[in-house]
Order: C-alpha cells, then structure tokens, then sequence
C-alpha cells in the first residue's frame, strides 16, 4: 500500500527542499520522492528544471508526434508552455536508466494536477476553456475538486509500468489532500469528431455521466461553442462492445476501469488537434481492488 511519509519526515524534507536552488513547487507536506521501481522513481517536479523538462517532453509529444500548432516561440525553444504549470503539481516518472553523461535524468511520463483550492491564482481550470466547471462545481459545494491534465507518455514508455505508475502518484496526492473529484478532458487523436463514433457511442452507452455530473461544452462569444456536438449513442452486441472496449485510448480505458463516467458534448481543440470528451470520477467510487493494489503496482489499467 502506498503511503506517505510521516509528518516528521514530510517537515524535514520540506526544509530541504527550502534550501535547494531552482525550486519552486511546495508540496504540502508530501515526500518528493513516492516510490522507486527498478530504474523508475515516481516523484513530484518541485525544482524549474524539472518543469522544463516536463514541457519539452510534452513539446515531443502533442507538437512533434500529436500535430498540435505550436507558436513560433514553442518552436524555438520546442517546450510546450502553459500559464497554469505555475500553480499546478506535476506527478512524474524519471527513468535514472536512461541517464547519460548529457542528462542526468530523463523524465519519461508526467501528470499535472490542479486542486480548486489553488485556483485562486490562476481565477479558473484550464477545462473551463472547453466545459462548463462553474456549474459542476456549484451543484456540489462540499466536494473537494482536482482537475488532471496533460497527461503524457513517451511513446517508447506507453506500457502499464509507467501509467500505473503515475496512477499511483495521483491517488497519493487525493489522499493527502483530500480530494473528492478528479475531472478532466481526455482527448482523441483529430478534429473530427465522426472518425470516433463508435468510441464516443460505447461511453455513451455505458459510461454517460449522471445528470448531477454532467456538464456541457462552453458557450463564447454568447452563443454555444459551434465546435461542440453530440453523436448519437451506437448500442451494439456484446462482441462489438468487446471490440470497442480493446480499441478504446489507454487513458480513457484506465478510466473507465477506475470507474470514470463521461459527458455526451465533445470539444474540438483545433489548437492541439484532438477531440474531447469531458471525464469526471468521484474517488468514491474508485472499486477497492484498484486501491489496494495501486500501492503494489500489480494493477494494469491497460489491459483489455
């Protein structure tokens, strides 16, 4: 079972981390190192090196391999900035086997997380952009809501280790701050919508989130989002459910296997390219078996 450290050894890292150079993330009293496994440590970024590192795996992977439109400046310095990295926490992987004289480490996988009580410094969610947070977070005063965002994975790493990994890391954070919602958009490769029919008709058939979880896609400009649409639900056989389930995206596989619902709006991010669809998951509902074994890492939430 994965645990925290101790308060008395969360204090004394906290005043390590004090004194390093470069850091710039407080971790509240959690340990910046969670667990070590073979050449893998799953750590939180805390230091501006870090975060540039995480910025230029993302560069490689939602510019270079994902086709998102990058400014000249991205370009230049082939990072993937964001305003919110300065107010969120990023879960990582390093990979100290990929170490060479020119890297010290290499980062190979990476979570940003978002509590709602940090939004104060950035005034909204980067979901916001896409849905309708404001209103979910209304009809539920007395939760606790986290949002994840930017997941990435190196392509030479997408296999359960990493991604269990991480998962292990985000569960460590709720508990420690008490989160009672994770929300996020999870995203499909292009910007037509009709290319993941069959996708987007299995979730939702079998994973529409509640009314009191659902939420919808932003309005601009006064008018609803145009990039916005519903497709109609697909219901199929048992066989061409079982079809979809082994196709669907790792993430949104893991999710649902977390017990994750989803809403029935996608959103076109024309920008980066992808399709999105708005996912929500009470922690409550996490099924006990994922969390006992979470802290093992026997858990392989990419499995068919």
């Amino acid at each position: 079972m994965l645990t925290v450290a101790s308060s008395h050894l969360a204090m004394f890292s906290g005043a390590v981390l004090a004194l390093r150079r470069g850091v710039v993330r407080d971790l509240r009293g959690l340990p910046e190192t969670l667990a070590r496994v073979g050449s893998f440590e799953l750590k939180f970024a805390v230091t501006k090196k870090e975060i540039r590192a995480i910025q230029r795996m993302r560069y490689r992977v939602f510019f270079e391999e994902g086709g998102a439109m990058a400014t000249p400046l991205a370009r230049a310095q082939r990072r993937d900035k964001c305003p919110f990295d300065r107010v969120c926490d990023h879960v990582i992987v390093v990979d100290h086997g990929a170490a060479s004289p020119a890297r010290k480490f290499r980062i190979v996988g990476a979570y940003r997380l978002l509590r709602q009580d940090a939004v104060a410094q950035s005034n909204r969610f980067y979901s916001a952009g896409e849905f309708d947070i404001v209103g979910l977070i209304q009809r539920h005063p007395d939760k606790k809501f986290m949002e994840l965002g930017r997941s990435c994975v190196l392509p030479e790493y997408r296999a359960r280790r990493v991604l269990e990994l991480l998962w292990r890391g985000v569960l460590a954070y709720v508990r420690h701050h008490g989160v009672d919602v994770m929300f996020g958009c999870a995203s499909m490769p292009g910007v037509d919508p009709r290319a993941h029919a069959q996708t987007l008709g299995f979730l939702r058939t079998h994973a529409s989130a509640d009314e009191q979880w659902r939420t919808s896609v932003v309005a601009r400009n006064g008018a609803r989002q145009q990039e916005g649409e519903r497709l109609g639900s697909t219901p199929g056989d048992a066989t061409s459910d079982r079809r979809t389930l082994t196709k669907l995206p790792p993430l949104i596989k893991g999710y649902l296997r977390l017990g994750a619902s989803f809403g029935d709006d996608v959103f076109v991010d024309r920008a980066f390219g992808t399709t999105d669809v708005f996912v929500v998951l009470p922690v409550a509902r996490i099924q006990a078996r994922y969390i006992e074994h979470f802290g093992s890492g026997t858990v392989d939430l990419a499995a068919a």
